[in-house]
């Protein structure tokens, strides 16, 4: 339950608030006085705090002030029955989440209330997922909750203490790179170096370059004794980005390196000894590569020793909303701009695009997104063409009998529809319905309806 602290001098504002809230599923306390607001602010837990502005010994914009040097991100809402549109720009300067002036409609306060407290918890969860992805992992940009990244985090647990190799696979975008970065900062090595490599973007003989290093004079332009970086990452760790893409030639090499962890640099005859673990990386099916002829068998099982497969985002959508508070909050603080929050028609376009992209294309459109907008509120206008208006579409022809009958078809439909955002929301009937698109009112109805228990 979620506690609002009401503060205001006059006493039949905090009975009447009260009154208003307490019916809600509030826990609602009181306070006359700002000085007794921040006694209750630094000892309680706290939702949201809801202050007038004018009031004896300390008004409410000092209290505003005051709150935010102790919890910055707890939400106030300012009231006041003096309303001046400089009263209520300060009041934004100073990060009030929202203001109202008195007498106020009972509805329009409650839904301000909803949407402070829902951007509260959304920061809290945000918060409270990096700091515990930083202390185990220590790297704290893999964001999501959901069934297939608890299995991730995991796995992260158990290999990074050990020194087998790692094969990481998934779609492009998916973060692939983040969780080789997972592992070996939660490793013995992490005070060693990281050193990373994209197999695919180099032709074959720089490629090598990069690898092993070069001796001066091994080739044109050599003209000095270069390190690869096997012997970089000596001591540390070395992560093969699409290894899917190293040339037949040079997968030979690097077979006798992880065997032997001993190397000539190009061009040298000095034999390198180096301790190092590999982790590596494809957007491929790397089985299949093998079966092509193209990857070769013995270095593929030397490096899936450990296998780690990320999931793309569309068959993680609980995620999005984490992610999506993530990316507002880290762009948001790069522009220097004040919250910024999703629009209901933003969040079920988010919800329905199939993002092929994965996250690296969701974080590009909130940036933009955030860059753009002027507002406080990301609206369905804010973000790119293909986001608009795609939904998946529902196939008649092929999945609906020829005999079905409308009515208890169309039940059937929206009750697994329901069921469905449901579980992709961790059970949260609000953000089911912002996916859905309807509100939360109407999918208790629908709930109620079908028989659904959460």
């Amino acid at each position: 339950m979620e506690t609002i602290l009401i503060v205001d001098d006059e006493k039949n504002y905090l009975v009447v608030l009260e009154a208003l809230l307490a019916p809600e599923g509030y826990e609602v306390a009181t306070a006359d006085s700002a000085r007794n607001a921040l006694t209750l602010i630094k000892d309680s837990d706290i939702d949201l705090v809801i202050s007038d502005m004018k009031m004896p010994e300390m008004s409410g914009m000092e209290l505003l002030e005051e709150t935010k040097k102790i919890k910055p991100d707890l939400p106030v809402i300012m009231m006041t029955a003096f309303g001046t549109i400089e009263l209520a720009v300060e009041a934004m300067k100073k990060r009030a989440f929202d203001y109202i002036t008195k007498p106020f409609q009972n509805e329009e306060l409650k839904l301000t209330i909803r949407k402070a407290l829902e951007n509260y918890r959304l920061v809290k969860e945000n918060r409270r997922l990096s700091e515990a992805l930083s202390n185990r992992f220590g790297h704290g940009n893999i964001i999501g909750k959901s069934k297939s990244m608890l299995e991730i985090y995991d796995m992260i647990g158990k290999v990074s203490q050990s020194k087998a190799s790692v094969l990481i696979t998934g779609p492009s975008g998916t973060g692939k790179e983040l969780i080789a970065k997972a592992i070996h900062y939660d490793s013995p090595r992490k005070d060693r170096p990281f050193i990373s490599i994209n197999c695919g973007a180099l032709t074959e003989t720089l490629l090598e370059s990069e690898l092993f290093g070069h001796d001066k004079g091994a080739f044109t332009g050599a003209v000095a004794m270069k390190k690869g970086r096997f012997e970089l990452a000596d001591g540390g760790t070395l992560f093969l980005d699409e290894v899917g893409e190293m040339p037949p030639p040079l997968q030979v090499k690097l077979l006798r390196v992880l065997q032997e962890m001993e190397f000539e640099r190009v061009g040298g005859t000095r034999t390198i000894k180096v301790d190092v673990r590999v982790l590596s990386a494809s957007n491929r099916n790397m089985k299949e590569v093998v079966d092509e002829g193209l990857f070769r068998e013995d270095l593929f099982y030397r490096l899936n020793v450990i296998h780690i497969a990320v999931p793309s985002l569309r068959e993680r959508t609980e995620d999005i909303r984490l992610l999506v508070g993530h990316f507002i909050e880290k762009y948001r603080q790069d522009e220097g701009k004040s919250d910024i929050e999703l629009g209901p028609e933003a969040w079920k376009a988010f919800y329905g695009y199939q993002w092929p992209g994965n996250i690296r294309e969701l974080e590009n459109v909130i940036e933009r997104a955030v860059v753009l907008n002027s507002g406080g509120m990301i609206s369905l206008e804010d973000l790119p063409s293909e986001l608009k208006g795609k939904t998946e579409s529902l196939d008649v022809e092929n999945f609906i009998p020829l005999d079905a009958k409308l009515q208890t078809t169309l039940e059937s439909i929206e009750e697994r529809l329901i069921r469905r955002a449901l579980d992709q929301c961790d059970k949260v009937q609000s953000h089911a319905a912002e996916m859905l698109g309807i509100t939360k009112s109407l999918i208790q109805h629908k709930m109620k309806k079908y028989n659904i228990h959460v």
